[in-house]
């Protein structure tokens, strides 16, 4: 088999971060931890910051002297057909969660899966050689790793970060007022999923690779502002399901406007042609219950006790499963000047 032969996604029964367990699946996965969390790690480890009790996107452990480890995994079968490009986007997409709280990784290990009697070595070679230039671009090492013969490939990292504890920013520390800001545009899953079968046109692989690609590295600088209180990275549950994670347990909704949200321009062909992936049925089907949508200002408030129905087009928008998308930033309406600098974006709703 040859190099030019070889279309990954093939080997993929879903791409990128839209393999990932939907939000209920999960929830049931992780109820009895949870549970174990909530009553005993707290007091067994008090130096865990972060845990996995908020749904955070990393673990946090304080190791004295004011400052924190900050720990994280993330791996997903195939995206795109080219290897090299699959081994870029993997990494990128793991060392967002350092970012994501506000920290600074340090370095990362990788996770491989690979049915090697169906794929090469040498095509395994090339994922983990796109991943090294990304991990040499955000300066640290590829360190590592452990790997395992499987039946579909599989890639991801492991990495390591390292933050001040005062400047953690957690998912669900929002406050009421706050403004929301997304620092990539929606739609990677529906070019993702077109890219599956071929129906992608070449501006767009050329731009969902762009973005899928591009590190989320001012969430370092972030971090620094005061008045930045919260953030997130959107990817496998869509921008509802994320935004759903900063206001779910507190007293607050979120209220998104459809209308200042950023997509990828010319998105919508994809859901006229009906590539919509499979990860946003089932995001849809674990929380869209707690969405209500007003047609009277396209708007969409998240985290009610009980909600109605979405209109399709803004259910395949925004339940879209993005694979490394961009931070979903929470911060209080005297920082919003410095935020709309830093990230060249503009406020796309807030916290009631």
């Amino acid at each position: 088999m040859s190099m030019e032969s070889i279309r990954l996604t093939q080997f993929s029964p879903g791409a990128g971060c839209g393999c990932k367990i939907a939000p209920k699946e999960l929830e049931e996965i992780l109820h009895g931890s949870l549970l174990h969390t909530q009553t005993c790690v707290s007091q067994s480890f008090p130096s865990l910051l972060v845990g996995h009790e908020s749904k955070d996107d990393a673990a946090v452990f304080d190791i004295g002297n004011g400052r924190a480890v900050i720990s994280t995994t993330d791996f997903f079968t195939p995206i795109v057909d080219d290897p090299f490009d699959f081994g870029r986007i993997a990494a990128t997409n793991a060392i967002s969660d350092i970012y994501a709280m506000g920290g600074r990784p340090l370095m990362a290990i990788s996770i491989l899966g690979w049915p090697l009697d169906k794929l090469p070595s040498s095509v395994a070679a090339e994922v983990v050689a796109g991943a090294r230039t990304v991990c040499s671009h955000a300066g640290i090492p590829l360190a590592g790793g452990h790997s395992i013969n499987s039946a579909d490939p599989i890639f991801g990292l492991a990495v390591t970060g390292i933050i001040n504890s005062s400047r953690i920013k957690r998912n669900n520390s929002v406050r009421k007022g706050d403004r929301l800001y997304l620092t990539k545009p929606l739609g990677i899953g529906l070019i993702s999923t077109g890219i599956k079968i071929g129906q992608a046109t070449r501006e767009h692989c050329e731009e969902a690779m762009r973005l899928m690609t591009k590190l989320n590295d001012l969430g370092q600088e972030l971090a620094l502002m005061r008045g930045v209180h919260a953030m997130t990275d959107v990817t496998g549950f869509g921008l509802l399901g994320h935004c759903l994670e900063m206001v779910d347990g507190s007293p607050f909704t979120a209220r998104l406007r459809v209308d200042d949200i950023p997509f990828i321009a010319g998105i919508e062909q994809y859901i006229r042609s009906g590539c919509i992936p499979g990860g946003t049925h089932r995001n849809y089907a674990s929380y869209g219950h707690r969405m209500a949508y007003s047609a009277e200002d396209n708007t969409v408030t998240v985290g009610i006790p009980s909600g109605g129905a979405l209109p399709d087009e803004i259910k395949f928008l925004l339940c879209d499963p993005q694979t490394s998308g961009g931070l979903l930033v929470a911060a209080s309406p005297q920082a919003c000047g410095q935020v709309e600098a830093l990230c060249q974006t503009t406020c796309i709703g807030e916290i009631l």
